[in-house]
């Protein structure tokens, strides 16, 4: 309430002062086509919530909130992040990260890991990268994208490269056995999915049937990517919490680690695996512009 009655004075402060330019609703920039159609932010401008501005690192914003022109990178209360999907239509609460900043984080990648793919995919869990604040949101699709870049070599490789371990990973003792053949469950997309039951869990969460036909986790980008969000959604692996969990309650990224990696990274086991995956969280949080937060290393 105390930051509303600040937001009103303050407005009226700026009509009154001549140093505000008051725009009606009826003329605002409310934004439905493509994110090229979006006015840029001025500062002083009334933008009414649902207004879509590009702001001045050509990046772009919806207004949560009626504000006088507030920063929107200030004031992150008043303004969300808009993100361009699809051919450039604007949706709100989309994923936090534009095409753009996709190519800037991973210049070297596989076209198999297409932003698109991953776009496709994003319907089969829509509270990742899309639960709590701005600042979360980007925290959280900053600390998915550090981890498959570490398990791919930077979204290089869709399947795991040592062949010798491909036959280890059928456990007979499942009752669906491995009808793909004995060597078919090797690690593959971005978070290097592998063993049968990997595969039938994430099948059956999925819809997809990944126990007979495994090879469309290298074969098919949105799948690819569905099983990395399935295991980011819903696994613990080694660690007490999902990674989703971890990032959406605080606990910071060095919990994403031990949720994936932990039994043999984490508590001194490899420091350096674990800088990796800190080095590219802290340089992909850098390139959307959020803090990284604390809890870094398991």
């Amino acid at each position: 309430m105390r930051r509303m009655r600040i937001a009103a004075l303050l407005t009226a402060v700026l009509a009154l002062a001549g140093t505000a330019s008051v725009v009606p609703a009826a003329t605002a920039s409310a934004v439905a086509g493509p994110c090229d159609s979006a006015a840029n932010w001025t500062a002083g401008t009334w933008y009414p919530a649902g207004t879509v501005v590009r702001y001045t690192d050509g990046r772009y914003y919806v207004a949560e909130h009626d504000n006088p022109g507030y920063d929107p990178v200030i004031s992150t209360w008043y303004w969300d992040p808009y993100t361009c999907q699809g051919g450039g239509t604007p949706q709100p609460g989309g994923f936090p990260v534009s095409e753009d900043q996709f190519r800037q984080m991973f210049p070297n990648r596989n076209s198999f890991y297409s932003y698109g793919g991953l776009i496709a995919a994003l319907g089969a869990y829509p509270g990742f990268a899309n639960t709590g604040s701005a600042e979360t949101r980007r925290q959280e699709a900053a600390a998915f994208l550090a981890n498959v870049g570490h398990e791919t070599g930077g979204l290089v490789y869709v399947v795991e490269q040592n062949t010798a371990n491909y036959s280890h990973y059928c456990d007979r003792n499942q009752p669906y056995g491995c009808p793909a053949g004995q060597s078919a469950y090797y690690g593959r997309g971005p978070l290097q999915i592998s063993w049968n039951f990997n595969y039938k869990a994430a099948g059956d969460a999925l819809g997809i049937d990944l126990l007979n036909k495994p090879s469309l986790v290298q074969t098919d980008s949105a799948v690819a990517w569905k099983t990395a969000l399935w295991y980011w959604n819903t696994q613990r692996g080694p660690g007490s919490m999902t990674p989703h969990e971890a990032m959406v309650n605080g606990r910071g990224f060095g919990e994403t680690i031990r949720s994936i990696n932990g039994a043999v990274e984490c508590n001194g086991r490899n420091p350096a695996q674990v800088q990796s995956r800190v080095s590219n969280y802290q340089r992909f949080t850098g390139i959307l512009g959020v803090a990284p937060g604390g809890n870094l290393y398991c």
